[in-house]
């Protein structure tokens, strides 16, 4: 990584701005801080906990209230256990009390606030405000990114999003911008159909794309069936959605590839990132990550449990204990050596989860590989509409033969281990959701 100096003619060593100072002093600590311990770091981000909550307590009527349950005093350092005896902090719940969370002391120091929302993709969207810090450690973690892959900052990215317009640019974004000269960005809005889609990222050819996970899986499979090759093309890049242990096959399949996925959300920012052994690491200097089982109590590595999340950093509207509504596996210590927290895989959204009559649910899943060679099927999504029914929405060039339907529906019936009424929808095209978002799986049931 060559440096961008501030100064003409002084490249090396360089001397950045202000704003590359403050990235590169924040990649410096978090390439320490990465290293350390469970332990080491669970203390570190207690000591930041406790200054959130102090400022919480004598600037939100809300969290005052909340934390005088648990007896906190500003000043007494609160212990993990007693951390833990606070009450969950659920969507809805955030939803209700609105600029009641809202702290509106903030010191200036924290640089502007900023409101937002959610896109909705998990439900009712959720308000929530931010800062120019929290907006800083956004960029420091994308920057942390980057440098965890060993990206080549010469090369070209391409994106694929719903926040972005048809355009070209000439660096890669502001995470990169202050500290490192990058090659250009071109961006394609997503709403573009998939050959579309294919002929952009052929003309473009660039060395690093960005995109959905689902527009990704999509991208590849119609590049298989057009032959159609990516020969700068180092690594894919997902986000905003549960990436499919299929779509890695798929994807070196294709264009002989990886993957590097990120887990994030418009409220939290990063929750973590993937290293290069696949291992999704927890954001650790930014947020304290619990998984937590049916009974609130801690998962072990390997049990599926509640995500829920406290932001250390955004003092303007602190989230604590925020059940954010995904699920996720508790993974081990992974074997690249950083001390950051696991999360073995992402496993879905609670309102993503398939309910049986006997009222046991799981999160479904169904293999492209299960059903691809069945029909000329170009994409399937799956609709409970009732406890007992499920509607196949299937996109293909013509009708389905009675044998056809007769095999997928009996395919989906074990996949999904839903031994009730399947019927079978075809349609022209199936719509994204809000954000351009795909659900393979929608739950109609309330």
């Amino acid at each position: 990584m060559i440096i961008k100096s501030e100064i003409a003619k002084c490249v090396w060593p360089a001397v950045p701005s202000d704003a590359g100072a403050q990235a590169l002093a924040a990649q410096y600590q978090l390439e320490a801080s990465q290293w350390l311990s469970h332990a080491e770091l669970r203390k570190a981000a207690l000591g930041q906990l406790q200054l959130v909550l102090e400022d919480a307590f004598l600037n939100v009527a809300y969290w005052k209230e909340t934390l005088q349950r648990i007896d906190f005093q500003p000043g007494t350092a609160i212990a993990y256990e007693d951390f833990r005896r606070l009450p969950l902090l659920t969507r809805t719940g955030v939803q209700d009390l609105g600029d009641a969370l809202l702290n509106r002391n903030l010191q200036d120091a924290h640089g502007r606030v900023y409101q937002g929302h959610t896109s909705g993709s998990t439900g009712t969207p959720v308000g929530f405000y931010q800062t120019d810090l929290t907006q800083h450690f956004w960029r420091a973690f994308t920057l942390r990114e980057h440098l965890w892959h060993r990206r080549d900052f010469s090369g070209k990215l391409a994106a694929i999003r719903s926040n972005v317009e048809d355009s070209h640019g000439t660096s890669w974004g502001p995470a990169t911008d202050p500290v490192v000269q990058t090659g250009p960005c071109s961006n394609l809005n997503i709403r573009a159909g998939i050959d579309e889609q294919l002929a952009w990222l052929e003309r473009e050819d660039p060395d690093y794309l960005i995109t959905h996970p689902s527009n990704l899986r999509a991208l590849a499979g119609r590049a298989i069936e057009c032959k159609l090759h990516l020969p700068r093309l180092k690594q894919l890049r997902t986000f905003g959605e549960v990436l499919p242990r299929e779509t890695y096959r798929l994807c070196e399949r294709a264009w002989g590839v990886g993957i590097a996925d990120t887990y994030s959300s418009e409220e939290v920012g990063y929750i973590a990132l993937q290293c290069p052994q696949g291992a999704y690491h927890v954001q650790a200097e930014n947020l304290l990550v619990e998984v937590l089982g049916g009974r609130g109590e801690p998962c072990a590595p390997g049990e599926i449990g509640r995500v829920v999340i406290t932001t250390l950093h955004n003092f303007a509207m602190p989230l604590i204990r925020y059940e954010i509504g995904d699920y996720a596996r508790a993974g081990k210590a992974c074997a690249c050596g950083r001390g950051l927290p696991v999360l073995q895989e992402i496993v879905g959204r609670q309102r993503n989860m398939l309910k049986l009559p006997d009222g046991s649910q799981h999160w479904p899943s169904f293999m492209e590989d299960r059903w691809v060679g069945i029909a000329p099927i170009r994409q399937v999504q799956v609709v409970q509409k009732k406890l007992d029914q499920i509607v196949l929405r299937v996109v293909a060039p013509r009708p389905l033969s009675p044998e056809e339907s007769a095999r997928l529906i009996d395919t989906f019936k074990d996949t999904l281990k839903f031994p009730h009424r399947i019927e079978i929808e075809r349609v022209d095209s199936i719509p994204r959701g809000r954000n351009f978002k795909f659900e393979d799986f929608l739950s109609e049931i309330a």
